[in-house]
């Protein structure tokens, strides 16, 4: 698949997450397999460019090209102005978000909330296309709910204005999260248009990427929440994609090193006792589908610097592979 001048390969693409999509969990995604891997949502507010969170957010230093920056608004100018702003700090490819379906993004009429409004759409559409000479893509969901699915329309729309590929997540706004994800309209989208389409919404294997690329005949997959604690699976997606065969799962000494090098790369971007803190929420996602979840995350919870948090972490894992090594 390609976005402009960029091929994606793999065809597996993490999701923008606000809070999650940083820098060091890119990184991290792009090593074991993501094709492209976009930012958290950015503001397209300038007058919040220059703080410690946005500065963060807009650090691409060392990142695997091609870059992609997630940026969300609704004054078709000022997203205009955010793109420009954005890819003059590196950005190649810019993502409009029009998928967000938290209530606070909403309330301010940006995110998924923009679908209720195909004109400003459109307006949006095109003043950033003009903006920039880099791929802009658009994420949407299909529909405000479920008597308004208008995300074809609105494909039309993005097209139209020049929007190089769109990922649809298969929920209206207010289904949330909730429910399960459809991929029909996914399906009557991508044979509506000439541009890529990313399908996205409850991939979470392997087996459901394979499917959804069937059923839809999108030409990518997105992943978002399987990919919290278990950023391996682009990998075992692309692996299943180009063979047909399962990757066995890593085993605990590689899930140790690959989350003590997260844990490295967060205090290192963040700091303390930032990066501590927001180390935790990792940690629990990478033990949330063992049964040693609860008494981990007791334990790793304790620690208040960086120091202590990777030395528990690895004297946990370590104790959970040691009567394994003796008994074999």
């Amino acid at each position: 698949m390609r976005i402009g001048p960029h091929h994606i390969e793999p065809r597996v693409i993490l999701a923008p997450m606000a809070g999650v999509t940083d820098k060091p969990f890119r990184l991290l995604c792009k090593r074991l397999g993501a094709g492209l891997a976009m930012s958290e949502m950015t503001t397209s507010d300038p007058r919040f460019w220059r703080t410690e969170k946005s500065l963060r957010r807009m650090d691409h230093v060392d990142e695997p090209d091609p870059v992609g920056v997630q940026i969300a608004g609704t004054v078709p100018e000022i997203m205009a102005e955010a793109a420009r702003y954005n890819v003059e700090h590196g950005a190649q490819i810019i993502d409009i978000n029009m998928g967000c379906p938290a209530k606070k993004v909403c309330n301010a009429w940006a995110g998924s909330a923009l679908m209720r409004d195909e004109e400003l759409v459109a307006r949006i559409c095109s003043a950033v296309v003009r903006a920039v000479d880099v791929p802009v893509t658009l994420k949407i969901r299909t529909g405000w709910d479920a008597t308004h699915r208008n995300a074809p329309a609105i494909a039309r729309i993005a097209e139209d204005a020049g929007i190089a590929a769109l990922a649809v997540h298969g929920r209206t706004r207010d289904q949330q999260y909730t429910g399960l994800a459809e991929y029909d309209t996914i399906a009557q989208i991508k044979s509506a248009l000439s541009i890529p389409v990313i399908a996205n919404g409850d991939i979470d294997s392997p087996q459901r990427a394979a499917f959804v690329l069937h059923h839809t005949g999108a030409d990518a997959v997105m992943v978002g929440r399987a990919a919290q604690g278990r950023p391996w699976i682009f990998r075992e997606i692309a692996h299943y994609l180009a063979t047909g065969e399962l990757l066995p799962s890593p085993s605990l000494a590689e899930i140790r090193d690959i989350l003590l090098g997260h844990l490295h790369a967060l205090h290192d971007f963040y700091g303390e006792p930032s990066g501590v803190r927001i180390a935790r929420k990792h940690l629990g996602w990478y033990a949330k589908d063992r049964p040693e979840n609860g008494p981990f995350r007791a334990v790793v919870n304790q620690a208040e610097t960086a120091a202590m948090q990777v030395a528990l972490t690895r004297d946990y894992f370590d104790g959970l592979a040691a009567p394994r090594a003796f008994a074999a």
